[in-house]
């Protein structure tokens, strides 16, 4: 490990690659976009903290590997094309409950 002068003798953890989590599995709600009344405006896309949402053809949607159900886009959206609904158990971790 790298020494530097601010840290005296003390070794410098230096990280080799980034470290990517899937945010997505600490969700209890996650965002349902119901296409047919998305206007496009992109207020979701904005106002997203994780930066999730993407844009398709028709509608934005939030990649829910990466989405923490906080809400913020369901709130934002003028057209009410957002709504949040309950994670079951089984589906957060991919078994049976």
């Amino acid at each position: 490990m790298r020494k530097t002068k601010l840290s005296g003798d003390l070794p410098l953890p230096i990280g080799r690659r980034p470290y990517i989590v899937n945010t997505g599995e600490w969700r209890s709600q996650r965002p349902q976009v119901q296409p047919q009344l998305c206007k496009k405006c992109a207020s979701c896309y904005i106002h997203c903290p994780t930066q999730c949402i993407g844009e398709k053809i028709t509608h934005f949607e939030a990649d829910l590997a990466y989405c923490k159900g906080c809400g913020i886009c369901s709130y934002e959206c003028p057209a009410f094309a957002i709504v949040m609904i309950d994670e079951k158990e089984e589906e957060v971790h991919g078994q049976q409950a």
